[in-house]
């Protein structure tokens, strides 16, 4: 598309998503990446480049992406010490798929304006497999015009990108998200826990239920690891947690009930006591099992 673009945060999301945006996109990438050595590995493997800070990498480039940790994280690399927003050309855009709140969405919206600068909160759902396969779903929020403008791009590693409103519906979006999988999580761990104490083989009731009205995305992709017990691998509980302390803080904020949010919060909590931090989402078996 002859555009250059910079990927901000090289974990287990932005790592392959960078890397689908210069040999899908056919883009010239350069990263950033708060350890340099994994910056340097991903130069090793797709080429491009790789600067030394946000606003280095950032220079003259058309669009920023970034996927970091938290609000905090996503300011340093905006308007913190060597931020992109520094170097950032009036008319570029930056596209944040950091899992945040909907107030630093909108701040960093109104920021970006002052500067001329286009922002878009993108959130994405689907998981280390999602980015790793190009098949992420990513929830959005901001101006329409700007958003078609980096659409195309954003294709490279989603099989689904919308539009939801204004600055922030993205992120209230994952917040949607991020509800009811955490009910669905729950009912599965119960129900697998539940069959395994009636002494059922849960390896086929599950292949039975799973193509009736109980089937979901984590009962297809996670029953067989949950019966094993294994939980050393996906979302890690300390992020879900994250996710749904931002999603009970804004529904506190416009009077929204997330009475089973809440409990599967202190299930989660429960786990991480249990030593369960890295864990899966799906280790809320392991704490009935115990």
């Amino acid at each position: 598309m002859g555009l250059k673009v910079c990927f901000i945060g090289l974990g287990v999301m932005g790592y392959p998503m960078a890397g689908y945006l210069k040999t899908k996109g056919g883009l010239d990438v350069t990263v950033y990446n708060r350890t340099t050595e994994k910056a340097a590995e991903w130069v090793g493997e797709y080429g491009g480049a790789h600067g030394l800070s946000p606003a280095e990498a950032a220079a003259g480039v058309d669009v920023v992406f970034a996927c970091v940790g938290n609000d905090d994280d996503l300011r340093a690399v905006t308007t913190g010490e060597g931020g992109a927003f520094a170097t950032m050309a009036k008319g570029s855009i930056f596209v944040d798929h950091t899992t945040a709140s909907a107030g630093v969405a909108r701040e960093l919206y109104a920021i970006a304006g002052e500067k001329g600068i286009g922002f878009i909160d993108a959130p994405v759902s689907g998981g280390q497999a999602g980015a790793e396969n190009g098949a992420l779903t990513v929830m959005c929020g901001g101006d329409e015009g700007v958003y078609k403008k980096v659409e195309p791009l954003i294709a490279s590693y989603a099989k689904m990108c919308r539009l939801l409103g204004s600055s922030g519906a993205g992120q209230i979006t994952k917040m949607v998200n991020q509800i009811c999988i955490a009910g669905l999580v729950q009912g599965l761990a119960e129900g697998i826990n539940f069959g395994k104490k009636a002494g059922l083989d849960m390896e086929a009731v599950i292949e039975v239920i799973s193509k009736g009205a109980a089937q979901s995305w984590q009962m297809e992709n996670r029953y067989q690891t949950m019966i094993k017990g294994e939980f050393e691998f996906g979302f890690a509980v300390d992020w879900m947690r994250k996710d749904l302390g931002i999603c009970l803080e804004e529904g506190d904020r416009i009077g929204a009930d997330l009475p089973v949010a809440k409990i599967v919060d202190s299930f989660y909590q429960e786990v991480q006591e249990m030593g369960g931090n890295r864990w899966d989402t799906s280790s809320l078996l392991a704490r009935l099992e115990k």
